[in-house]
């Protein structure tokens, strides 16, 4: 099973109707998310998803769910979490699917599930959509990842149900790393308890889990549907969501799949598997352009920033986990850099209308999806390029940004050009702009590019500027970016994964960096170490009635 983990295609692709482990309803400006997990509808076999436990396919349904309630529910201001099953809310990702997954599986898995729990977040800060998680049941490991990610965490208190990580004790793995850090960055739990609480495996009930912060409050299963309504109305209230909203309807993502490409309306991937290689190429929008609202409203999930999005960042998700032999990426645009502009200046005048700032949201968790890719980024700027406002962030975004020099033919040379969204809009996860995180937030850079703003900038401009690594003419060029991609596939991709998580979030750290660093770093370690995955390991024998046997070496 290890290998055959990898041997199936991942389709991110859903809607409500293919649900198996969620339910969504909506009533009024509330909406309920209900994990009713299926325990014979894993996304791999040879296992069981008991106990509410989750594989990645639940987590797939969970990111459509949420996506759906941010575009199709604009009149929603909060969400309830909850369980659809009795005494349990959910027992965290399915140990018997981590015992006979892969490496890689278990990898992306984690980093998918953490950047599904970090969207949580980001909607709450940025859309006005608020979160309450009713854990009406027991809540362990990843299940009370999912219950941190949420603004509150109402616990019943029926003298049995608790909150727990019990990975150490019970899987010799780390408490998933989005929870342990949860815990003390944004709960603030005090570190010896946190200590106790880590390391015990039934975990926190009752008055005891509000003392330790490991929960807002609790209530008696009498009253507990009560609480959660009313502090689920409570959190509504600060939202300016409208209730009259007009919903756009997700419609599914149409894409042509061939045996080294994927093709989209703006998205397109080609691979070349002799040189490990995909290339990632963007479209500037074509044809008329919606200005107004009601053309937008219209336009719905065909609206070219929209549907970029969606489609750029099902193409990601696809390359990182269908294609994990492809380490470099390859990032390029085309098209008409004024169309570009034109439909960013759209976002930037209409960017406090619900719609448009949920559709910057999604650019914005697509973009930050690729910063976290462990995957080499670097971005062609080649004659007929569009790497403009918002598609300039690939640029940016790319570990090195490759740039045309025409000097004997400058009508044709590309174009880089700066406009408001790069200085802001779209925040990686360590809150800075792609702009700052390049110059460490020094003023005199950030000055020059600001001013080169509206300008169309060849390459000795914009390598004057410090935007672009380098700018080969076209005598050098071919010669240069195959030296460039050659050297890369003879790296380690492990060194390079570490090598490039350490570059791209250098300077300014939070929770979500900490997050994705000790997944890259503590977690990846220890999924490979025997005391977890050897013969004896802990997640080999979970169940089996087996003791685990531990290598007691500290390393």
């Amino acid at each position: 099973m290890t290998d055959s983990t990898q041997a199936l295609r991942v389709d991110y692709r859903t809607d409500p109707t293919q649900y198996r482990h969620w339910k969504l309803s909506v009533e009024g400006s509330v909406a309920r998310l209900s994990l009713d997990i299926a325990e014979d509808g894993g996304i791999r076999p040879g296992y069981k998803l008991k106990l509410n436990s989750y594989d990645l396919g639940v987590d797939i349904e969970l990111n459509d769910a949420l996506n759906r309630v941010r575009f199709e529910h604009p009149e929603v201001r909060s969400v309830i979490v909850t369980s659809g099953k009795d005494r349990i809310f959910c027992s965290g990702a399915n140990i018997f699917m981590l015992g006979v997954s892969s490496h890689a599986w278990k990898v992306n898995f984690c980093k998918f599930t953490n950047e599904t729990r970090n969207g949580i977040e980001d909607t709450s800060k940025h859309s006005g959509l608020k979160f309450v998680a009713a854990v009406n049941g027991a809540c362990a490991g990843g299940g009370y990842e999912l219950a941190l990610a949420c603004d509150e965490i109402i616990l019943v208190d029926d003298r049995s149900s608790s909150v727990s990580l019990p990975e150490v004790p019970l899987l010799g793995v780390l408490p998933g790393t989005g929870g342990l850090t949860r815990v003390t960055d944004k709960r603030r739990v005090r570190h010896d308890l946190a200590d106790i609480f880590c390391t015990s495996v039934e975990g926190v009930r009752g008055q005891r889990a509000v003392d330790w912060r490991l929960v807002d409050a609790i209530a008696k299963p009498a009253q507990f549907g009560a609480v959660v309504q009313e502090r689920a109305a409570k959190l509504a209230e600060g939202s300016d969501r409208p209730a009259g909203g007009k919903g756009v309807s997700l419609t599914r993502l149409a894409r042509e799949d061939g045996a080294d490409s994927l093709r989209y309306e703006h998205v397109s991937v080609d691979i070349d598997r002799a040189r490990r290689t995909a290339t990632l190429t963007v479209k500037a929008p074509t044809g008329a352009q919606p200005t107004d609202i009601a053309a937008i409203e219209a336009a719905g999930a065909a609206w070219w920033p929209l549907a970029m999005a969606r489609q750029l960042d099902d193409a990601i998700l696809n390359l990182r986990t269908n294609e994990l032999d492809i380490g470099t990426w390859l990032l390029k645009t085309e098209g008409d850099a004024q169309a570009v502009l034109a439909s960013d200046a759209t976002l930037v005048a209409h960017k406090d209308h619900w719609l448009v700032r949920e559709t910057i949201g999604a650019l914005r968790r697509t973009l930050a999806r690729l910063d976290v890719s462990s995957r080499s980024l670097f971005a062609l700027i080649e004659e007929g390029s569009c790497f403009a406002g918002t598609l300039a962030e690939l640029a940016f975004a790319a570990d090195r940004a490759y740039m045309l020099a025409l000097p004997d033919a400058p009508e044709k040379a590309p174009k880089l050009t700066l406009n408001e969204l790069n200085f802001g809009f779209f925040p990686m996860v360590n809150d800075q702009s792609r702009l700052q995180r390049r110059f460490y937030e020094e003023t005199a850079p950030l000055e020059g590019a600001r001013g080169a703003a509206g300008q169309p900038l060849d390459a000795d401009e914009a390598l004057k500027l410090g935007l672009v690594t380098a700018a080969p003419d076209d005598i050098d060029w071919n010669d240069e970016i195959r030296m460039a991609i050659e050297e890369r596939a003879a790296m380690s991709p492990d060194a390079l994964t570490g090598l490039e998580a350490n570059l791209r979030f250098a300077s300014k750290e939070n929770m979500n960096t900490r997050i994705f660093g000790r997944l890259t770093a503590w977690q990846n370690w220890i999924f490979n170490r025997p005391n977890a995955v050897g013969p004896k390991g802990a997640l080999k024998v979970y169940g089996s009635g087996e003791k685990a046997g531990f290598d007691l070496n500290r390393v």
